[in-house]
């Protein structure tokens, strides 16, 4: 199996290296500064799973290669039409596309553009970041990697994925339901890096506070009630579940979207919670929570 890597950051390159460390035929597709780096250094992993030191192959957009088996994406959502284009020519008859993005709503435009037979369900959970010499640091034990037809079915195709991982150092899982997985990993994202984000402060402190976690108790019920309605297959106890997940999270946890507001970076703001939001103002679903949310990302992003 031919794979594709669309970028070589903190997801794709980790995923990516650890297939490339079985010996899996991996490319990635890099922006010139990133290959002068990756040429000078090699690609660098430091994990609480193992180092890596590898040499990998890569190319640049526009550069000839043949259609890949396998594309996997792991851009963040503002960054998914440019690498749309980047990696399109590469796109054959039977590749298949997987996204590692959070949320919904790169589905419908990857869908769109691509046709629903091609794009895969997929996610993770993994805590990494590049730092200034661009190695990938990764701390924590969870590093897992979910992905599935959308069908459910087992096809030919996932089982070559599948496949591709089993002997890697990735904590993969092949899903039977996808679709469920993604619309309960995006539950969490929307309301950890909500409430994190809103309150300025880990998920200790604000749990902690009676008042901080009767609010992150309304903005889960909230987000539930727009995403039901948008159909996604939720459990009928989904939000206790998620108070327990959230419940067991270290003292000093902070979302993703709460460090890069700490780097004041861009944040997915439209992708995450504008997308409930649009959705529950079609359908008058009363969010007061989820709007101060998605206002104080908005406030944020136009004092970039």
């Amino acid at each position: 199996m031919r794979i594709l890597i669309v970028g070589a950051g903190a997801v794709g390159g980790y995923f990516g290296g650890r297939l490339l460390e079985k010996g899996i035929d991996v490319t990635f597709l890099v922006r010139e500064g990133r290959k002068k780096q990756l040429e000078q250094t090699g690609l660098i992993i430091e994990s609480v799973h193992g180092n890596l030191n590898l040499t990998p192959k890569m190319i640049l957009s526009g550069e000839g290669a043949e259609a890949f088996d396998l594309i996997l994406v792991s851009t963040k959502a503002y960054h998914l039409e440019g690498a749309i284009e980047s990696f399109r020519e590469y796109v054959g008859e039977t590749t298949a596309i997987l996204p590692l993005l959070n949320g919904i709503s790169h589905f419908e435009r990857l869908t769109a553009e691509f046709g629903e037979e091609r794009v895969i369900g997929g996610l993770c959970f993994i805590e990494t970041t590049l730092d200034s010499k661009g190695r990938i640091i990764q701390t924590s034990a969870k590093h897992d990697l979910v992905f599935g037809e959308r069908t459910g079915e087992r096809t030919e195709r996932i089982l070559k994925i599948e496949d591709a991982f089993i002997g890697t150092k990735v904590g993969y899982r092949l899903s039977d339901n996808i679709n469920r997985d993604l619309w309960n990993k995006y539950l969490f994202i929307a309301t950890m890096s909500g409430i994190t984000t809103l309150m300025r402060a880990p998920i200790g402190p604000i749990r902690e506070e009676p008042s901080g976690r009767a609010v992150i108790a309304k903005l889960l019920e909230e987000i539930v009630s727009v995403m039901k309605r948008a159909g996604a297959p939720f459990a009928d106890d989904a939000v206790g579940q998620q108070m327990n997940q959230i419940d067991s999270l270290g003292f000093a946890m902070k979302s993703s979207m709460q460090r890069d507001m700490e780097k004041l970076s861009q944040v997915e703001a439209e992708h995450l919670h504008g997308y409930l939001l649009d959705i529950a103002h079609r359908k008058d679903i009363p969010v007061s929570a989820l709007g101060a949310v998605y206002a104080n990302l908005k406030i944020y992003e136009r004092s970039l």
